[in-house]
């Protein structure tokens, strides 16, 4: 019993040592036609959001752009991730 605490403990230990590098990955995602770009650390929690003037008066087209970015930044955070554990060894059987 004492044996599958001590693997818990280290588990999370793991689990927040991973958390802490993500944290300083940066991602940047870009929508719109490169008018608006977001920005994201490891984590996937936003830090940034920049939109251009030219397109400010265009509802459709901000929205557009902000799904756009922030899926594009959501999977490059999601690739920086699995590099990241990858690099940690937190991924048994993956090469």
């Amino acid at each position: 019993m004492f044996e599958k605490l001590k693997q818990f403990k280290d588990l999370r230990s793991k689990a927040k040592e991973i958390q802490s590098t993500l944290a300083t990955e940066k991602v940047e995602g870009l929508g719109g036609w490169n008018k608006v770009k977001i920005e994201m650390d490891g984590n996937q929690n936003v830090t940034s959001v920049s939109i251009a003037d030219d397109i400010l008066g265009d509802k459709a087209k901000i929205q557009d752009g902000v799904r756009e970015a922030v899926n594009d930044a959501v999977k490059k955070a999601q690739r920086k991730m699995m590099e990241k554990m990858k690099d940690m060894g937190a991924l048994p059987g993956v090469s």
